[in-house]
């Protein structure tokens, strides 16, 4: 589902370029999650912005659902993400003018995937049905990142992208929502690569690595 060989980052700084990835290699199949952990400023989350196509590397290939990133113009990129991507963030970005049930459905819709039956069955599972009407303001944190889940489930993703999903919520409420990401993710059949500092987040998923100076390994036991 996700290749990544021997892809390299870079940033400019006054002192010169700042290397932030060093010839990763990284593999994802289909239905399959795995953990990335590193320390602050490790390059975790410039690893997810390449695998979405956001950003470019500079060197190397990332293979998404058999395509290479690299050989696709950004107006083909941006309907790979839009068909085959779900991303979530530690930020929520839910459209504030718009009621529960259609942020949920938002994404779908603009990818012409919406499945009615399936936006309520993730409604429900989310326990978010009766507030179908509501607006973002009017829900608690956990309550909002359930939502943003739900929305990037509700277009059925090929691969879920998940950058410190739990990171603004109490431990309480990041058990309840790790558990139900991970229970609709097993449901749906989609890949999961999901960016965290907490080894308790990562514990439940199949696989676990950890960036440390621009490179990927196997965390100690």
């Amino acid at each position: 589902m996700l290749e990544l060989h021997q892809v390299r980052k870079s940033y400019p700084t006054p002192q010169g370029r700042l290397p932030v990835l060093a010839g990763i290699d990284l593999r994802l199949a289909a239905g399959e999650s795995l953990a990335l952990m590193g320390e602050s400023g490790s390059g975790k989350s410039t690893l997810l912005h390449l695998a979405a196509g956001l950003d470019t590397p500079d060197s190397g290939e990332i293979r998404l659902a058999e395509q290479a990133l690299s050989e696709l113009p950004e107006p083909r990129r941006a309907a790979l993400r839009r068909h085959r991507l779900g991303l979530v963030f530690q930020q929520f970005h839910l459209v504030p003018s718009l009621n529960v049930a259609d942020n949920l459905r938002l994404q779908a819709r603009l990818a012409g995937r919406e499945d009615s039956s399936w936006s309520h069955e993730l409604l429900a599972r989310l326990g978010l049905a009766e507030m179908a009407d509501r607006y973002p303001e009017q829900l608690s944190g956990g309550q909002q990142q359930r939502l943003a889940i739900g929305r990037a489930l509700a277009v059925r993703p090929a691969l879920l992208l998940a950058d410190e999903p739990t990171g603004n919520l109490d431990e309480s409420s990041a058990d309840e929502v790790l558990a139900l990401l991970l229970a609709l993710v097993k449901d749906s059949g989609c890949a999961l690569l999901m960016v965290t500092h907490s080894p308790r987040v990562a514990a439940p998923l199949d696989r676990c690595l950890r960036l440390s100076h621009g490179r990927l390994s196997e965390p100690p036991p």
